[in-house]
C-alpha cells in the first residue's frame, strides 16, 4: 500500500523536473541598447580651393657659351660653379694671330686711303679741261672711274679692318648673361673651333627660377565650367603659388603663375603651367622635383565633410551614412571634388543641416535607429 501511495508523487515530481527548463525559457531577454554615433552637422563655409600639381624646376635663362673664332684656349678666368656677371670674361683665346690680321688690315686701309687724294685731284683736273678740249672726254671718264675704284678699294680695306677687329674682340669669350657656371668642357691649351657643337660651359640664371607643372586638361575644363557658372570666384591670390619641396617642407617664398600653355600634350593629356619663383639663396636647382599648390578660386558656400565620414561602395562611388530627422540611419550617394586637409569638398549629395555620421559607422546599418552624441575632435 505504501508503494502505491508514492508512485503519483514521484510521477508529479518527474513532470515538474522536465517542465522547469521550458518554463525558464519563457523569460523575456533584456532590450539591446541603441547604438551611439557621433555626427558632423554640415554647414556651408567660405573655402579657398587649391590644387596640388607635380612639376620640375628649370633655369630662368640658359646660355651655352661657344667660341666665335678658332684658336687655342690661353686662360680660363672663372671657377666652376661660381656666379658670373653678364660681360665677364670666361676664357681667353690666344689673340696674337688676330692682332696680326688686324694690323695687316689697318695697313691695307692706309695704303688704299693714301692714293685717294691723287686720284681725286686728277679726276677733277681732267674734268675741268674737257670744255676747252685740252683733253678728251674719255680721258676724263677714265680718271673719274679710277677715283671711284680707289674709293671702293678703301671701303673694302675698311670692312676688312672691321672684320679683323671683330675677330680680335671675340678672343676673350664673355658670358652673355648673369648666372651660375657649370662644368667646363675644355682646359687651358685646348684647341676650339668657331661655333662648335659642344659648349665650353653652360651659364644658368637661377634667380628667379621657373617651375613647370602639369595639369590634366579635364581638370582645367571642369575648373573653367565652375568659374563660368559662378560656383567659384577668382580670389586675390589667383596667380600666387606655394611650393612644397621634395622632402615635404614648404618653400618660404611664394611664386607667381606666369602663363598656361595653349597646347595639350597628346601623350599625357596635360597642359603645362609655368610659375616664376624667387630664388635668392639658390635653394631651388634646375631639374628639382617640387609640388605646386595653385589656387583655383574661392567658393563662398562650400560644403566640407570629414574624410572618416565618407566611404566607397563596391563600384568606387563615394557614399555616406546620415541621421535623418526621425533618428534613423540613411545612406546617400555623394559627389566629391577634392581633399582639403582632413575634409572632402562635396559638390553633391549633402546640404546644410545634414547630420553626417563620422564615428560609430561599424555599428550601424541603413534603417537602424541610433542615438546621436556630440563629436569631439582628437587633440593633435
Amino acid at each position: 500500500m505504501r508503494r502505491e501511495g508514492k508512485t503519483p508523487w514521484l510521477a508529479a515530481a518527474g513532470i515538474l523536473a522536465l517542465l522547469a527548463p521550458a518554463l525558464g525559457c519563457r523569460k523575456t531577454a533584456p532590450p539591446r541598447p541603441m547604438p551611439e554615433v557621433a555626427v558632423q552637422t554640415i554647414q556651408t563655409e567660405r573655402a579657398v580651393l587649391t590644387t596640388e600639381l607635380p612639376g620640375r624646376t628649370s633655369p630662368y635663362l640658359v646660355a651655352e657659351v661657344r667660341p666665335q673664332v678658332n684658336g687655342l684656349i690661353q686662360k680660363r678666368l672663372f671657377q666652376e660653379g661660381n656666379d658670373v656677371q653678364a660681360g665677364s670674361t670666361l676664357y681667353q683665346i690666344d689673340p696674337a694671330p688676330y692682332q696680326a690680321a688686324m694690323d695687316q688690315a689697318a695697313a691695307a686701309l692706309a695704303v688704299a686711303e693714301a692714293g685717294l687724294p691723287a686720284a681725286r685731284l686728277r679726276a677733277e683736273r681732267l674734268r675741268s679741261l674737257v670744255p676747252s678740249h685740252a683733253v678728251g672726254q674719255q680721258d676724263a671718264d677714265e680718271a673719274d672711274a679710277a677715283y671711284q675704284q680707289a674709293l671702293a678699294n678703301a671701303a673694302v680695306a675698311r670692312a676688312a679692318l672691321e672684320g679683323a677687329r671683330i675677330n680680335l674682340s671675340h678672343t676673350p669669350i664673355q658670358s652673355p648673361i648673369s648666372g651660375r657656371t657649370g662644368m667646363s668642357a675644355v682646359t687651358v691649351g685646348a684647341l676650339v673651333a668657331a661655333y662648335q657643337p659642344v659648349a665650353l660651359v653652360t651659364v644658368q640664371q637661377l634667380d628667379p627660377i621657373y617651375v613647370d607643372v602639369t595639369q590634366s586638361s579635364a581638370d582645367q575644363l571642369r575648373l573653367q565650367r565652375r568659374l563660368a557658372g559662378g560656383g567659384l570666384k577668382s580670389g586675390e591670390g589667383a596667380r600666387r603659388v606655394k611650393l612644397m619641396l621634395e622632402d615635404g617642407t614648404p618653400y618660404p617664398l611664394p611664386g607667381r603663375l606666369q602663363f598656361r600653355d595653349v597646347t595639350v600634350d597628346p601623350a599625357t593629356g596635360a597642359v603645362t603651367l609655368r610659375i616664376v619663383v624667387p630664388n635668392p639663396r639658390h635653394t631651388l636647382l634646375p631639374g628639382m622635383f617640387v609640388r605646386a599648390v595653385v589656387e583655383d578660386g574661392v567658393d563662398e558656400r562650400a560644403i566640407l565633410a570629414m574624410q572618416q565620414g565618407i566611404s566607397r561602395d563596391t563600384k568606387g562611388n563615394p557614399i555616406a551614412l546620415l541621421v535623418d530627422a526621425s533618428g534613423k540611419v540613411q545612406q546617400r550617394s555623394l559627389a566629391v571634388d577634392r581633399v582639403m586637409g582632413d575634409k572632402w569638398v562635396v559638390t553633391g549629395g549633402l546640404a546644410a543641416g545634414d547630420r553626417l555620421i563620422v564615428e560609430g559607422l561599424q555599428k550601424v546599418r541603413p534603417g537602424m535607429a541610433v542615438k546621436v552624441v556630440p563629436f569631439t575632435a582628437a587633440k593633435p
